[in-house]
């Protein structure tokens, strides 16, 4: 499986993006599948996550601002952000796991998000 992240971008806060995370290899569609963040000198943190079957988990950071979906007849996954704030600046990675398995073992290359006050 080969995850591209795509979408970042410099935004103002306030402002809005969509970041995709397109799969490729085979389909992900059983696979969860997640965004993490890190920020320059800070620890890679887990923003979103999505389930196979559709159940979402987020960061309280950005819980009612982020929304993680899935369109599996594309292979592709979004985060949706909204109400963009200076911290949310980061480069975003998206990440999958197979069933059974626990940890992501399948990353994108990252897209970076700056976010200017």
């Amino acid at each position: 499986v080969q995850l591209q992240a795509s979408g970042g971008g410099l935004v103002q806060a306030g402002g809005s993006l969509r970041l995709s995370c397109a799969a490729s290899g085979r389909s992900v569609s059983t696979y969860a599948v997640a965004w993490f963040r890190q920020a320059p000198g800070k620890e890679r943190e887990l923003v979103a996550a999505i389930s196979s079957g559709g159940s979402t988990y987020y960061a309280d950071s950005v819980k009612g601002r982020f929304t993680i979906s899935r369109d599996n007849a594309k292979n592709t996954v979004y985060l949706r952000m909204n109400s963009l704030k200076p911290e949310d600046t980061a480069v975003y990675y998206c990440a999958a796991h197979a069933p059974g398995v626990t940890i992501y073992e399948y990353w994108g290359q990252g897209t970076l998000v700056t976010v200017s006050s």
